[in-house]
């Protein structure tokens, strides 16, 4: 390379680059707000499968719903339901919809869902008479309650018997979709593919958390 040629580069190398413009900075401000947006909206769908027991948000269909209201009965003393993993808070809403004297309940991990269901709710009447709780389902007193809803997964079964076990009052209603536990004896069962649901009435130790 000569001389003549090197220079001619290095001078390419050393010419001063032009500013951005101002709407430059303003494309590459919003590229960047709207990346950290979407992450802070992401991380807790995606945050509970960093976790021993991922519990995915599956929307119950309708036909769930009927076979999970089929088993929702209210006490002349009346009743408290609890939906775990309660996502768009519909068992929720459709329980308090169809039974009046009931106090339903969700636990749910996404705070997303959480406000969601709550204007959902909202919009059908019956905020007054429902609860969201955004917290860890494994943190959470099952005592309260003498209708518990559950749509899980497999690989969570096994230690979510046991919570019940330890945890609920005699006469419990246990509604189980999608998967069954693996020792609790099954009362009643609605065999229907997906839409399958398995009752429980476990006899409970009753050990009231903290």
């Amino acid at each position: 390379m000569s001389t003549i040629d090197f220079d001619k580069q290095l001078a390419v190398l050393e010419t001063p680059r032009k500013p951005l413009s101002l709407s430059g900075k303003i494309l590459i401000g919003i590229t960047g707000g709207v990346a950290v947006g979407l992450s802070i909206i992401c991380y807790p769908f995606v945050a509970p499968a960093l976790r021993k027991h991922c519990l995915p948000y599956v929307p119950a269909t309708t036909k769930q719903i009927t076979n999970v209201l089929r088993y929702v009965t209210p006490s002349a003393t009346g009743s408290r339901l609890l939906d775990i993993g309660s996502g768009d808070g519909r068992i929720v809403i459709a329980v308090a919809r169809s039974e009046p004297t009931i106090r339903a309940d969700g636990v749910e991990l996404n705070p997303w869902l959480v406000y969601y269901s709550r204007l959902a709710a909202l919009r059908n009447g019956v905020l007054g008479r429902t609860r969201f709780f955004h917290k860890d389902l494994w943190k959470f007193s099952l005592a309260p309650y003498d209708h518990i809803v559950i749509f899980g997964v497999e690989q969570m079964m096994e230690d979510l018997e046991k919570k019940i076990e330890q945890e609920v009052l005699p006469g419990t209603t246990v509604v189980a979709c999608r998967f069954p536990f693996p020792k609790m004896p099954v009362q009643e069962r609605i065999e229907e593919g997906v839409d399958s649901v398995w009752v429980y009435r476990p006899k409970g130790s009753i050990v009231v958390q903290a």
